[in-house]
């Protein structure tokens, strides 16, 4: 076990939106070497069938296994509530996800129970967050809302702007009428969104990003497991099924300039 204390963990998204969880991951666990794994090939997820996200899973679990990382969090909610209770079970590698993590914070924060939650259309429509929550606190009340126009945007470079505004009005409006004062940002992507999100809901409601929380988690996780990093050894790695230099340019907007390598990510199955 000594050894596995210094393999890399492996986080994986459809897209840019993991880099949120590596952000927090470096923030809380600094001494632990992080290889990402981006699918800019499939991305979004949102639209993808249950049976499609799960194969993907299966495709990049065995693909960190080859990698010799020792734990591994599905930074994608999609991936989280759709493909995690499949995949999970049969993985050779601990896995983790972000809806749990995000639930709790959602219930440490809210005051009157109303939360709402914005994600993918697949995220929204398997009800994980909902489930999670009420599983949690039977007495809340949860508003999901699905938003299919945000992810292609956030991987097109569109952060901020009316651009990116004119959507949210759409889809955050409904959930403001229902007196929420808890949004749970249930896709990675979204935290790229944070400042407009909070200037169209106003300073009454606290906004949940899981990202924090999943890597707070995954520090507890890794304690458990007797696999905290004594030391960083080497570099993090970036991983893309797409395009490695649109990846890495939208990256680098985040202050990652690491070298970012293309995978064959169809070669690897569980």
């Amino acid at each position: 076990m000594g050894e596995a204390r210094q393999h890399p963990i492996g986080v994986y998204d459809s897209g840019v939106g993991g880099l949120t969880v590596v952000h927090w991951l470096r923030e809380i666990l600094p001494k632990e070497r992080i290889l990402y794994f981006g699918d800019t090939a499939r991305v979004p997820y949102g639209g993808r069938t249950p049976g499609e996200i799960i194969e993907f899973s299966r495709q990049i679990v065995a693909f960190f296994q080859k990698q010799g990382v020792k734990f591994i969090i599905a930074a994608c909610n999609t991936s989280s509530a759709l493909a995690l209770p499949v995949v999970a079970p049969i993985s050779p590698i601990p896995i983790m996800g972000v809806i749990g993590a995000g639930a709790h914070r959602a219930l440490e924060v809210t005051s009157n129970k109303k939360v709402g939650v914005i994600g993918t259309e697949a995220t929204v429509e398997s009800h994980a967050y909902a489930y999670a929550l009420e599983e949690l606190d039977p007495s809340v009340t949860v508003y999901e809302r699905a938003c299919p126009r945000l992810v292609p945007l956030i991987e097109a470079g569109h952060w901020e702007g009316e651009v990116v505004r004119e959507p949210l009005r759409q889809y955050l409006t409904p959930l403001a009428k229902q007196d929420i004062d808890t949004l749970i940002l249930g896709c990675t992507h979204y935290p790229f969104l944070l400042g407009s999100v909070q200037e169209l809901l106003g300073p009454k409601v606290e906004i949940v990003d899981p990202a924090e929380a999943t890597a707070k988690e995954a520090r507890e996780k890794l304690g458990e497991l007797d696999l905290w990093s004594l030391e960083k050894l080497g570099e993090d790695g970036y991983f893309v099924s797409g395009d490695p230099i649109s990846f890495r340019a939208s990256s680098a907007r985040l202050g990652y300039t690491h070298r970012v390598e293309h995978v064959d990510i169809t070669k690897y199955t569980i």
